[in-house]
């Protein structure tokens, strides 16, 4: 299923990037669905590429369990690996996501374009997610597409407004550092 969503940022697209690339993690404080942000891995593509980095980013996400489902989903499971490929040449991100829970049955990349709107940045994010329902149990095979697609469509649902609150938060940040 097609991820898509777009966000305004009120600032120049070099801040924009560069925030989102290196301060990550100090977004977290203006992320209402983030516990913590981790960096787990930043480098130099390999190549002597100087525009690209690679990064790993360990999301932790701030939510509250169901009772009812408390006993199948633990608080850890509610995290993600991001792995991104950053290539300040043509301002992007390529990114990959695999969650913690069911990571072996979803799929979810993309990859992210800072455009330039005048003084502030437009950020299109764009990506693909698919869910594998094979062999879930309490799924008969003969519906496992069917539920596939309404686990695709639920979940891209939760998802793109927490896509665009992200760059909400790099706002919210970056006008907190412009205030000290």
């Amino acid at each position: 299923m097609k991820i898509e969503a777009d966000a305004r940022v009120a600032f120049p697209r070099a801040i924009a990037f560069h925030t989102y690339r290196d301060e990550l993690q100090n977004l977290v404080p203006h992320l209402p669905n983030v516990r913590s942000i981790e960096v787990k891995e930043s480098e130099d593509a390999p190549g002597g590429v100087a525009s690209r980095t690679r990064k790993l980013n360990l999301w932790r996400a701030k939510a509250d369990i169901p009772a009812a489902a408390q006993r199948l989903i633990k608080p850890e499971m509610l995290a993600w690996d991001d792995h991104a490929l950053w290539d300040e040449a043509d301002w992007t991100c390529e990114w990959r996501v695999v969650p913690h829970f069911f990571g072996d049955r979803i799929r979810c990349s993309g990859k992210n374009r800072y455009l330039v709107d005048g003084e502030h940045t437009i950020l299109q994010i764009r990506g693909d997610l698919t869910v594998d329902a094979n062999g879930l149990p309490g799924v008969p095979r003969l519906i496992a597409g069917t539920v596939a697609a309404a686990i695709e469509r639920f979940v891209v649902a939760l998802l793109t407004p927490n896509l665009t609150s992200v760059s909400k938060g790099l706002e919210a940040y970056l006008r907190s550092k412009q205030a000290s």
